[in-house]
């Protein structure tokens, strides 16, 4: 795909529970899914199949550790140059990625969300606009707690622990 532009890189960014993922929803359905590339940075955490079970469930995921921010960056940047990349699928119940991956083709806007994208240099010089989602934290952990339970298996003793 030959562009003679850089497309505009958004990210939203805002603590667990927040928003983000709605509002990335609202400008996907406003400015329409086919004229931009979507990328969450929950799909970037790191494969952790070879630790036992018991330990998976001890990690931090809110740690910017937790993440694999090197490959999500040279995502971005390849889509920033008119590039396809295929992310991975991270599966959030048992704490692993997928042998699948999903393609993401270049678009005129690439909109990028997640709770560390503002803290790592790296990413944050990326955007070209920055969203940050402020909500309360009594909110947020309500919204994680029945997300977690419902979305990814966990219990709420886990949920509380980590949060």
């Amino acid at each position: 795909m030959v562009k003679h532009h850089s497309p505009i890189v958004i990210g939203i960014a805002g603590g667990t529970g927040s928003g983000k993922t709605t509002v990335a929803n609202v400008i996907l359905d406003r400015v329409g899914a086919d004229k931009i590339a979507f990328l969450t940075h929950d799909a970037y955490y790191k494969d952790l199949d070879h630790l036992p079970r018991a330990q998976r469930d001890m990690i931090n995921f809110d740690h910017p550790d937790s993440l694999e921010t090197t490959l999500f960056v040279d995502h971005i940047k390849k889509l920033n140059h008119w590039q396809t990349v295929e992310i991975p699928i991270y599966d959030f119940t048992t704490h692993t990625r997928t042998e699948n991956t999903t393609r993401i083709e270049p678009r005129d806007v690439i909109l990028v969300e997640g709770i560390l994208i503002f803290a790592e240099s790296a990413l944050r010089k990326l955007f070209d606009v920055k969203i940050f989602v402020d909500t309360p934290a009594d909110i947020r952990f309500i919204r994680r707690l029945q997300r977690d339970i419902i979305e990814r298996g966990r219990t709420v003793e886990s949920v509380i622990q980590q949060y």
